[in-house]
């Protein structure tokens, strides 16, 4: 089941409901888009099996162009989903839907595809569907992070961003000797 109140952090089992919660949304994305360009894909942690996560499905929609996002947003505010204009995710428009006025189901990221912004969550989705070592290191740190900040969005991605900057300078893993 999706759905996560505002400012409310926890995450839950993962649910094979979710691969098709998102093709169904992608299927009604891409009718109300109709013949603009776009590529769909399912990002964030409820695109990995098995893995802990907020009850949110997160989807990315490549475009052409970023600047070109208001030529998308009548399709999405007709299928329910609302402009988050200050969102502050760079080189992303951010959109959200739910259920009511306090409880978001999913969250969707325009970006422009083949852009860094595009890119880069796919590379990590994949890494944490082919590494069960690293995917158990981010759900403990989702879940600490939860725990921290159960009331604060903004808390909960400052506290977790902190494992991606770890990521980023964690030194290469040397190549296996034959």
């Amino acid at each position: 089941m999706l759905g996560l109140p505002h400012n409310k952090n926890f995450l839950v089992a993962y649910s094979d409901e979710w691969p098709r919660q998102f093709a169904a949304e992608k299927q009604a994305l891409a009718s109300a888009f109709g013949q603009l360009p776009h590529v769909i894909e399912h990002i964030g942690s409820t695109s990995v099996p098995g893995m802990r996560a907020k009850p949110i499905l997160d989807l990315m929609v490549g475009i052409p162009l970023l600047d070109d996002f208001t030529r998308y947003q009548p399709a999405l505010e007709k299928l329910g989903y609302d402009f988050a204009p200050h969102a502050g995710v760079p080189g992303h428009h951010i959109f959200g839907r739910g259920r009511n006025s306090t409880e978001r189901t999913h969250i969707l990221h325009l970006v422009e595809i083949n852009s860094a912004h595009w890119h880069a969550p796919l590379a990590f989705r994949n890494t944490l569907r082919s590494d069960p070592l690293l995917r158990a290191k981010y759900v403990e740190m989702k879940e600490l992070s939860a725990q921290q900040a159960p009331d604060s969005r903004a808390r909960y991605n400052e506290l977790k961003a902190r494992f991606f900057d770890e990521l980023k300078n964690r030194p290469p893993t040397p190549p296996e000797s034959p």
